[in-house]
């Protein structure tokens, strides 16, 4: 069975940009054996060059264009779902070079759709409080992504998805997320792989955005226990036997080539 590989960036390769005991080796045989792959992730503080960089500073072999940010997939759907509108980003990072498809503004007051990117000091009160307003005044608000948290060498930090769920109840609207776990990122990376969904295994740390988020869109989900992986909250769906479940679970991206072998039926 041909394979694709789609493989999330932090908590499965790295975490605060520091290798994971065993990835660098993991992936690089597995680039050996010429699967077709993209690195799809929600990270949106570093561009895709920034990030490309800094995994090759880690020991990895990845360039730019392997890499699928939150960012990207938002620029591409803002850019064909809004032509032509001014664009106000509220993002704790520089992505602006990522976002080339869009016209950016700095002022809220000229903005025609707001684009909410990862959680940080930016998402004071007085910025929320704006995007609110905005909201309810009809103007078009986009996320990145829904994630709740994102793992760091200190722990857990809350993300994008915690302020979602507060402007949504203020507002009675409904945001759209772009990256994961919205169908919209998994179909884009799996149409850059020329593969069917499934065909593409995703492989994640967050049960939910990650992997079942993929299985839902039809991939093979492969659960790391690294990064935010929390194993009280698989046991947790262990015991509900009609809800839903990793395809497969493994102890780290060190173990993913005989996964893949398996998968496979190599």
């Amino acid at each position: 069975m041909a394979l694709g590989l789609l493989l999330d960036i932090d908590g499965v390769m790295v975490t605060s940009w520091k290798a994971l005991p065993g990835a660098v080796e993991a992936v690089s045989r597995l680039a050996d054996r010429d699967i077709p792959r993209m690195f799809l992730t929600n990270t949106t503080s570093r561009s895709r060059n920034e990030i490309a960089e800094l995994l090759n500073d880690c020991g990895f072999s990845v360039d730019a264009d392997e890499i699928l940010t939150a960012a990207k997939l938002t620029a591409e759907y803002v850019s064909s779902t809004y032509p032509g509108k001014r664009v106000w980003v509220l993002n704790q990072g520089p992505i602006a070079e990522d976002m080339t498809e869009v016209e950016l503004t700095e002022d809220p007051a000229d903005a025609e759709v707001v684009v909410l990117g990862g959680a940080g000091s930016v998402f004071t009160h007085d910025s929320l409080s704006k995007v609110l307003e905005m909201l309810l005044d009809g103007v078009p608000v986009i996320a990145m992504h829904r994630s709740m948290t994102w793992s760091t060498a200190d722990g857990l930090s809350i993300d994008t998805g915690v302020y979602l769920e507060g402007l949504e109840k203020a507002s009675g609207k409904k945001i759209k997320a772009i990256g994961k776990p919205s169908p919209l990122g998994f179909r884009a990376a799996t149409d850059r792989l020329g593969l069917e969904p499934t065909q593409v295994v995703m492989v994640g740390d967050d049960m939910h955005n990650d992997v079942l988020g993929a299985q839902a869109s039809a991939l093979i989900g492969v659960l790391v226990r690294t990064g935010k992986f929390r194993e009280e909250a698989l046991n947790a769906l262990a015991r509900d036997e009609f809800g839903p479940y990793p395809d497969h679970v493994i102890d780290s991206v060190a173990d993913l080539p005989e996964l893949i072998d398996k998968i496979s039926g190599t």
